[in-house]
């Protein structure tokens, strides 16, 4: 094994001063976010009523990939993340296969977040298809400014707006209730057990986001005592509100559950006409807010580590830091989603294709990160079983993504590239 190639710890820091509140907010912000306004919809029309076996697939797959991350984050605390876990057991090539995998990866889906919200005000306020741009960069551009602060102030804002996501959701399952009808749920598998697959792979972007936690673990008062903590309620919470929305969507809505850009007010237009749709539609769209406010967060952060580890530009290392800003992190996937949403603007906004490239990488990174954590974690603990039963589950959805694996097959070429770069300038220097 080559000196570039050799498995490094990455290097421990003093911890920042995140408590139990803000990170359960900002890992609440991260799984449940806007996913909870289009995917229950999406996921009823791969999959029909069965969308909510789907559902409760994701919730069991989740809870070994959630605690198994909290066992990472909690044990070994770097902006690194999944990154850094990857760098201590299988070597500089994968790390950066798993560092260019999430960053870039959310660097050109973070988008996604904004146009998901952006559709809810546009069709409340009953805005022209013109007005989609303006109001999803100022969604996009709102986060990023805060994040330029820091992420304690991101923290404090998280909080409230994961309260409000939360009601949001209580909200739509009580008003949706007692208009549920049995007929709705018949033919209960309409696709296949296929459609139930591409459910869960959609799905993917909801319960996606315990890696999230992992880049901002330095950022805790006490890792060791808040992470575990925080992951066990976001998890409860998350997999409670997405299995109940899921239930009234299909329930209410039937074949029509996926017809539309926005789900939860056609939901809530034939539970209970005129009664808090606006209300809901609104404060839904300043969920993508919030979601998009955590993912700056710990992506910046992982950009910031790999410009410390040499990954990336030495200049982005700015920031590694715990309690320091990564800004020039933060600019430059500024400019990678401003890509990303030109390209989108093009399309009407449609977001399928793009968000199926992104759980492929998503996907990706969590196989790498419980592989990782089965090679670093001490062997025949709960932690280390957890995360041995992990390994398949996850490995389960890469059948299922199809052309999604190119976007992750580019960045691991990239990442193959840069190790031969660098061992020819290692040869080069020696000579």
């Amino acid at each position: 094994m080559s000196p570039i190639d050799t498995p490094t710890a990455a290097p421990q820091s003093p911890h920042g001063h995140l408590g139990l509140a803000q990170g359960t907010a900002l890992y609440l912000a991260a799984v449940l976010g806007t996913g909870i306004m289009v995917l229950p919809g999406l996921a009823a029309q791969a999959a029909g009523p069965a969308s909510i076996v789907s559902v409760a697939a994701m919730i069991v797959l989740s809870v070994p990939v959630a605690m198994t991350f909290a066992a990472l984050a909690s044990r070994y605390p770097d902006s690194g993340g999944v990154a850094s876990y990857v760098r201590r057991s299988m070597g500089d090539t994968f790390a950066r296969m798993a560092g260019y995998w999430f960053y870039f990866g959310v660097s050109t889906g973070l988008p996604i977040v904004s146009v998901m919200g952006a559709e809810y005000i546009v069709a409340v306020l009953d805005l022209p298809r013109s007005a989609m741009f303006p109001v999803v960069v100022v969604l996009f551009l709102t986060p990023l400014v805060l994040n330029m602060f820091g992420v304690r102030t991101a923290g404090w804002v998280q909080l409230v707006l994961t309260a409000l996501l939360l009601v949001v959701v209580i909200m739509v399952v009580l008003l949706g209730s007692p208009a549920v009808r049995s007929e709705n749920f018949s033919p209960f598998l309409p696709h296949g057990f296929v459609g139930v697959g591409q459910a869960m792979l959609l799905l993917m972007w909801a319960f996606a986001g315990w890696e999230v936690g992992t880049h901002i673990a330095a950022e805790f008062k006490n890792p060791r005592r808040i992470i575990p903590i925080a992951t066990v309620i976001a998890l409860t919470l998350c997999g409670g509100a997405y299995l109940a929305t899921q239930w009234v969507t299909v329930g209410v809505l039937g074949n029509d559950a996926g017809s539309g850009r926005v789900p939860l007010m056609s939901l809530i237009d034939v539970a209970a006409p005129g009664v808090g749709a606006s209300v809901i539609a609104i404060i839904a769209a300043v969920m993508s807010f919030g979601v998009v406010n955590s993912y700056f967060a710990g992506a910046g952060k992982l950009g910031s580590a790999l410009g410390r580890d040499g990954d990336l530009p030495r200049f982005l290392a700015q920031g590694s830091q715990p309690d320091s800003v990564p800004r020039r992190s933060l600019l430059v996937m500024f400019v990678i989603s401003s890509v990303s949403i030109c390209i989108m603007a093009s399309q009407d906004f449609r977001v399928e294709t793009l968000l199926t490239f992104q759980v492929s990488g998503m996907v990706c990174i969590y196989v790498l990160g419980m592989i990782a954590a089965t090679r670093i974690i001490p062997r025949w603990t709960l932690a280390w079983w957890t995360a041995v039963i992990a390994v398949p589950l996850t490995a389960m959805l890469l059948v299922f993504s199809g052309a999604g694996l190119a976007f992750p097959l580019i960045g691991a070429v990239a990442a193959v590239t840069v190790t031969v770069v660098k061992k020819f300038r290692q040869r080069a220097a020696r000579r």
